[in-house]
C-alpha cells in the first residue's frame, strides 16, 4: 500500500501566474484568470451587455438552397 511519501513525489505543479486581462496585475488563484472579484465582474458585465461580440457574415444563400 502506498504511503504518504509516495503521493508527495507525484505533486502536479501549479500553473504560473498570468497577468489579469482587465488590469494587468498578477492573477489570484481564487479568481483566476483575474486578480480580484471586481475585475471578474467587469468582464462579466462586458459579456452580458454585448460589448464582446463575434462578427457574423451574411451568406447570400439560405441553408436549404443547394447549387446543382
Amino acid at each position: 500500500m502506498p504511503g504518504p511519501q509516495d503521493a508527495a513525489g507525484k505533486v502536479t505543479p501549479l500553473r504560473p501566474r498570468r497577468p489579469c486581462p482587465e488590469c494587468g496585475k498578477p492573477s489570484s488563484r481564487a479568481d483566476y484568470p483575474f486578480c480580484s472579484p471586481r475585475c471578474k465582474d467587469v468582464d462579466l458585465n462586458r459579456w452580458l451587455s454585448g460589448a464582446y461580440a463575434i462578427p457574423a457574415t451574411e451568406d447570400d444563400e439560405s441553408p436549404g438552397d443547394e447549387v446543382k
